[in-house]
């Protein structure tokens, strides 16, 4: 495949943004091998992030697809591949069924619990794209899909369902679903005259805004929560410390008549935080 085909796939299912959810599976996973009686098994870890990029990649090429006529007449969206013609929607939609092979393939390899569970993983990240059809609740529907990471692969390595990864699932769902209200705003007035559903449409721009901030004070609670109930040391506190300031500033950054740093919000902030919080949560589990 040309370098030039592979980096407009990239671009339709924005690559980068794995940052946001990837470093909690990290994390989920090395939870898994310090805290049970398992040890690291390098091709084991491949396949975590392998499922992380499959899933990732399928989800968010199926909404580019799902969402390409509703792309291409606002003037924000109108330049993403589908809608500018870089991508066939045809092509998008045989990259989401050949992601949502491997995914399923590579979770076969895992153990039988996650085998059977990724249909449920497939049907809520997939799913998310059709909820702001006829609800203004879609942003914590992306909040589920994105907080399966730490618990899934936590399951990959022990087979079992724990407390301790489920906080940081609650925290990914909160902390998701509101920078994802955040980066709503921009198309508030353009989904209220497509009769689309999201929180800013609901409450307006201060209503989102305030909801957001308390989406974040749970996420917060949560990651603190967890720190107390496995007992984690100093590094672990210096991560939540870096986190919850990063929750802080981007609220600081956007304001409901100033939405112009709304991006620096939404990807720079967001992923400085995931990626500094799991350093020091590895940190804290190895030293």
């Amino acid at each position: 495949m040309p370098t030039r085909t592979i980096n407009n796939y990239l671009s339709l299912v924005k690559f980068s943004h794995t940052v946001f959810a990837l470093p909690f599976a990290i994390i989920g996973y090395f939870l898994a091998v310090t805290t049970t009686n398992a040890s690291f098994n390098l091709e084991l870890f491949g396949l975590v992030v392998l499922c992380m990029v499959f899933a990732r990649s399928a989800a968010m090429a199926f909404n580019r697809y799902i969402d390409r006529y509703i792309d291409e007449q606002n003037a924000r969206t109108a330049v993403r591949e589908i809608p500018a013609g870089i991508v066939k929607p045809t092509a998008a939609l045989v990259f989401v069924f050949i992601n949502c092979i491997l995914f399923v393939s590579a979770t076969f390899f895992i153990n039988p619990l996650c085998f059977y569970l990724s249909p449920v993983a497939l049907l809520v990240v997939l799913g998310y794209s059709l909820t702001k059809r006829f609800t203004a609740l879609c942003h914590l529907i992306l909040g589920v899909g994105l907080a399966l990471a730490p618990i899934g692969a936590y399951l990959a390595v022990t087979g079992e369902f724990a407390w301790l990864p489920l906080f940081f699932s609650f925290a990914v769902l909160f902390w998701v679903s509101g920078f994802d209200i955040i980066y709503a705003l921009q198309d508030e007035e353009f989904d209220r005259s497509k009769d689309l559903r999201s929180i800013p449409v609901w409450l307006g721009r201060k209503g989102a805004l305030t909801l957001s901030v308390v989406l974040h004070v749970f996420s917060a609670l949560f990651v603190i929560y967890a720190g107390f109930y496995a007992h984690f040391n100093v590094w672990y506190w210096t991560g939540v410390v870096f986190f919850s300031g990063l929750l802080i500033y981007q609220h600081l950054l956007v304001k409901p008549n100033d939405l112009s740093k709304v991006n620096i919000a939404f990807f720079t902030t967001n992923g400085i935080a995931s990626v500094i919080f799991a350093v020091f949560v590895l940190l804290d589990l190895y030293f």
